[in-house]
């Protein structure tokens, strides 16, 4: 990757609904545009789990426009970093880019006292991961 290249991360999970989503906004709302940042799900749910937009909301980030995204081929190419969440073997492999699996729980059918915690966990992941492909992006 040039230098001077803008540095883009994917965040996969299955339903694209939960933790793919939490990710995406806490880069987006930490690096702003100095990061590309996507998510996909490989069996993408009709919407973004409520509990999860809740936990969001209650840290300043409204992701309540947002809808789950299929995961495809092209998103994968045109990442430098793919963050798989639990998508398994779903997720295209590609020379040159960099994997990583985060091992975190599901949101899933889970209220907002349950999420906090995943939410807190996320954004302690993607401080550290700004720190790595953005230094200089950190608010």
């Amino acid at each position: 990757m040039p230098e001077t290249a803008k540095p883009s991360v994917l965040f996969v999970c299955v339903h694209n609904a939960g933790r793919s989503q939490m990710a995406a906004a806490f880069l987006t709302h930490l690096a702003g545009d100095r990061v590309e940042v996507r998510s996909a799900g490989s069996a993408p749910a009709d919407t973004v789990n409520p509990a999860v937009v809740e936990a969001l909301a209650e840290v300043g980030i409204d992701i309540s426009a947002e809808v789950p995204k299929v995961l495809t081929v092209e998103a994968v190419q045109a990442s430098d970093v793919v963050i798989t969440m639990g998508c398994g073997d779903t997720c295209p492999v590609f020379p040159g880019k960099r994997y990583l699996d985060w091992q975190l729980t599901d949101p899933a059918g889970q209220g907002v006292d349950a999420v906090r915690p995943i939410r807190d966990e996320i954004e302690q992941r993607i401080r550290a991961l700004l720190d790595e492909v953005a230094p200089t992006a950190r608010t």
